[in-house]
């Protein structure tokens, strides 16, 4: 049991690391959502909200408490809203402010 707890928690977090990864390339590359071409569907509806939707979730918070931990260093490095903006908001945006269906 124990170990297929740690099978699924590597899995998860490789989801996550994916994830995560995704809405910061996404949100950086300067593309506003009323730029997209292709309208939502049902079916990107239905995945974003079952499936891609609460990984960005698990992935904000993790973005939350990533910079949390590495605060300190930031705030000695001079890049704190750097940071921020790279762990908290970008995730955040991606998960809430983003319409339901565009990728």
């Amino acid at each position: 049991m124990r170990k297929m707890n740690r099978k699924l928690m590597s899995y998860l977090a490789a989801i996550m690391l994916v994830v995560t990864t995704n809405a910061v390339a996404s949100s950086s590359n300067g593309i506003t959502y009323d730029e997209h071409t292709q309208p939502a569907t049902a079916g990107s509806m239905l995945a974003d909200t079952v499936m891609v939707r609460p990984l960005t979730l698990i992935g904000t918070a993790v973005g939350v408490v990533t910079f949390v931990v590495t605060l300190p260093f930031s705030a000695l490095g001079g890049n704190v809203g750097d940071a921020g903006q790279i762990l908290v908001v970008d995730p955040a945006k991606y998960t809430f402010v983003r319409p339901l269906g565009v990728f």
